[in-house]
């Protein structure tokens, strides 16, 4: 076999790998589309039915007659725009400081901010609780959005990409124009930014989304919840209607999937974009 030859068969071997990686990656969202397609009895059959049924309406029908899908939705909508849009916020502009300012106790505040980060969220849960009744938030969406107006790994994602990707004379030039720390930061840093902003965006709304710990813990109204607490009320104790749960869950992904499609199409433009430059 020649050099042509071995290089053509292992062009072709990666893209098998590609493609077998593509149906192993999607074949979950086609699935959930087969249940939300189909009856309860059609998914417990075997073998399995694997194509699109006709039984979408119904099941939709069905999720809107036991929870409000709609009003949970909103809630949903509200916390994690809110959330993705604070955290782009506070934690580009705590890492522009970190990451190109020198202030007293700069190592030791970042390495503090480092410990935050391995430590499990879970052990905030009863101090934040505490806290959300002290201030008269429970029940809130509030008690959701403010404590995570801003993260650790966020900061630590940007500070890092700061530090590379905004160069020093690009802020010399705007000191000497007389730019003071916020116009460097909006007019300097954030254009430089935009690719780690665009990942960090993807990353905060989907978490955002999908929580599901703390809205249950802290939306004690069982009437007024985010769309994650709201699905988990489907299940009944003896029987569930997995297609309409199923339903559910597609109508809950299809948000995710527009919103990584915009902040993706940006971050690879971008990205692509310095590269270029």
């Amino acid at each position: 076999m020649n050099g042509l030859n071995r290089q053509r068969l292992r062009g072709l071997s990666v893209h098998v790998i590609l493609m077998i990686s593509v149906v192993i990656s999607v074949f979950p969202f086609y699935w959930i589309i087969v249940m939300a397609t189909n009856t309860s009895q059609d998914i417990y059959s075997f073998p399995p039915k694997l194509w699109i049924g006709d039984n979408l309406l119904t099941n939709v029908e069905n999720l809107f007659a036991r929870v409000d899908f709609f009003g949970s939705l909103l809630n949903t909508v509200i916390v994690a725009v809110c959330t993705t849009v604070l955290v782009l916020f506070f934690d580009s502009l705590a890492a522009f400081a970190f990451a190109k300012y020198d202030f007293p106790g700069k190592k030791f505040f970042f390495g503090l901010l480092l410990s935050m980060y391995i430590l499990p969220t879970q052990l905030a849960i009863i101090p934040q609780y505490e806290i959300m009744v002290q201030l008269g938030w429970l029940g809130t969406l509030k008690a959701l959005i403010v404590p995570a107006a801003a993260n650790a790994f966020g900061i630590f994602w940007m500070r890092q990409y700061t530090s590379t990707g905004v160069p020093d004379e690009l802020l010399d030039a705007a000191r000497i124009e007389g730019a003071g720390f916020f116009r460097q930061y909006w007019h300097v840093v954030l254009p430089c930014v935009r690719p780690a902003l665009a990942f960090l965006g993807i990353y905060t709304f989907i978490a955002a989304w999908n929580d599901y710990i703390l809205p249950l813990v802290m939306l004690v109204n069982p009437d007024e919840v985010t769309l994650q607490v709201a699905l988990a009320q489907l299940y009944a104790a003896h029987s569930t209607d997995y297609s309409m749960v199923m339903a559910g869950v597609l109508l809950a992904v299809i948000p995710l999937v527009l919103v990584f499609t915009f902040f993706a199409r940006g971050f690879i433009a971008d990205a692509t974009k310095g590269a270029l430059r």
